[in-house]
């Protein structure tokens, strides 16, 4: 690619300038039925370049991409037109930050690996869960990815991150007097563990089976348990609601000082903002600012503590700055599995997609498939909504004591919600 930073700085125009660059080398596996159907390897290079121009008491920008197809002549234009369209902006002054360097290996096991034998291996492992007479794995997909990611800014920042990832996407499907049932699953990991991968497919594959069964439970109040992805979802909407950017534009609904559990009942929420849990895509070191990255802890028993963001929105308000978090991490809680079972309960498999507003009080979503479990049994169940209104469920929140680490989250592996309205 272009020398990008050569260009800005003959540019004498622009105030500021930041470089944000990511290359890919990828690798892709597609089979169907079992059978390798596609190879595919490809590297890529793009660059998104950000204009800063100061103006009387105000800052604006403007963003393009730059490929690596495009020309020196054409940037030189790209940047031209940036500056032109950033004097149109006009936002609230911030010096953009500055000063250090940084290169850094996000920790993988893929590191060094032969990424064909890799993708051999993680398809081993997916086949092992193959194993059911009606069910099938109809299509597996396999994406391997090293990805570099930088930030050069006009302001001395130079930082460099490299990080390994890979994604299966599956879709399991059972088959049994003539009709057939699928389920789409897609699995992020940056640690290749064969039996980890062979334990989640082999989970799915026996949800497929008992979606094909699974009856519509009766109306009724019940506590509802949540798996480790939805009470995912649940964190991070309280987290999200505390970056400095919905805060400075007035959109938060708890501030500093708040009880988001006002009359707890249940075990209490501790809440971080953080930068890396092992395994997850999404643990980084720096922002796409070039902002070193630090853990917050933004609620702890309850109590709102602190915000957490970007540079720019943290200059704002006058707080120091985190960067910003991409994951979370939620204390442990006291729930244990015998204290599951003293009720009956519905355990939540497969969501629609978790259903929140902070700003309504509200909680619920479609459950595509769980296990209800009377006292004596478990049968699986389909076709159901749960409701309710979220400042209850979090004051009576139960939250198990085993932690488990899924993509952005760690925390507790489920969460009790009582007195679920399932419809």
């Amino acid at each position: 690619m272009i020398d990008i930073v050569k260009l800005l700085k003959e540019n004498k125009d622009i105030t500021d300038f930041k470089v944000n660059s990511i290359s890919t080398e990828s690798y892709e596996n597609f089979y169907v039925r079992g059978k390798l159907e596609t190879v595919r390897a490809t590297q890529t290079e793009d660059a998104v370049v950000t204009v800063y121009v100061d103006g009387d008491g105000v800052k604006g920008d403007s963003s393009f991409s730059v490929y690596a197809s495009m020309s020196e002549e054409e940037v030189a234009k790209k940047i031209a037109d940036a500056y032109e369209r950033a004097k149109l902006v006009k936002n609230k002054p911030y010096d953009i930050p500055s000063g250090d360097e940084l290169s850094v290996e996000i920790k993988s096991n893929f590191k060094g690996c032969d990424l064909p034998t890799l993708a051999k291996n993680i398809a081993s492992a997916v086949e092992k869960a193959d194993s059911y007479t009606n069910g099938s794995i109809n299509a597996l997909e396999i994406f391997i990815y090293k990805e570099k990611t930088s930030v050069v800014n006009s302001r001395g920042v130079n930082k460099t991150q490299t990080r390994y990832r890979a994604m299966i996407e599956a879709i399991p499907t059972w088959t049994a007097d003539g009709e057939s049932v699928e389920l789409y699953e897609a699995y992020h990991f940056t640690d290749f563990n064969a039996d980890e991968i062979t334990k989640e497919i082999d989970e799915r594959m026996r949800e497929v089976r008992d979606r094909k069964v699974a009856q519509k439970l009766a109306p009724c109040t019940v506590n509802v348990l949540l798996p480790a992805r939805e009470v995912a979802n649940l964190m991070s909407e309280i987290v999200d609601s505390l970056n400095f950017a919905t805060v400075y534009s007035r959109a938060n609904v708890f501030s500093k000082g708040d009880f988001i559990q006002k009359d707890r009942t249940g075990d209490s929420i501790s809440l971080t903002a953080c930068h890396e849990i092992a395994g997850s895509r999404f643990s980084a070191y720096f922002d796409t600012d070039g902002v070193t990255l630090k853990d917050k802890v933004v609620v702890d028993n309850g109590e709102v503590k602190s915000y957490y963001g970007s540079h720019r929105f943290g200059s704002y308000l006058g707080e120091d700055v985190t960067g910003d978090l991409r994951c979370i991490s939620l204390e442990k809680g006291s729930l244990t599995e015998d204290e599951i079972s003293k009720e009956p309960y519905v355990e939540c498999v497969s969501l629609s997609g978790l259903q929140l507003d902070l700003y309504n009080d509200y909680i619920g979503g479609e459950i595509r498939l769980a296990y209800y479990y009377d006292g004596e049994k478990k049968v699986p169940v389909t076709g159901i909504s749960m409701s309710a209104k979220l400042s209850v469920v979090l004051n009576s929140i139960r939250l198990t004591e085993k932690v488990t680490a899924k993509d952005y989250y760690k925390g507790p592996e489920k969460a009790l919600l009582k007195n679920m309205s399932i419809i």
